[in-house]
């Protein structure tokens, strides 16, 4: 088993990942090359770079690619409001990928702050 994957924050990430994906199912098909490829690599992109972070020898350098995961997790939550607007997503869809979002915003931060005070 890699570290990365005993963190709570990584796998909460893996779970993103696959709400993303299962809400981007029903996208229309014009919009695989679209929105639905930006939110899925977005989406990806949150726990590949936790990841990635992971294997950095200082906490700095860490600490910079929580915070590439946390610029993903915004992207998913910006593109979320324009899939809701474009009728994408429903209001229970968007409120599901935008709890999760919160949640993991808590998580990096709190991730972050710990690698601060180390």
């Amino acid at each position: 088993m890699f570290n990365f994957e005993k963190l709570e924050t990584w796998q909460k990430a893996i779970d993103i990942a696959d709400l993303v994906y299962s809400t981007t199912r029903a996208f229309l098909d014009a919009e695989r090359f679209g929105l639905t490829s930006q939110m899925r690599r977005a989406a990806v992109s949150i726990s590949s770079n936790i990841a990635e972070g992971t294997s950095r020898f200082s906490h700095d350098d860490y600490a910079r690619f929580l915070e590439i995961a946390t610029g993903s997790l915004f992207e998913v939550v910006s593109q979320s409001f324009i899939a809701r607007r474009q009728g994408f997503l429903n209001e229970t869809e968007f409120t599901r990928v935008y709890s999760a979002a919160e949640e993991q915003s808590r998580m990096l931060s709190g991730l972050r702050r710990s690698l601060r005070a180390t």
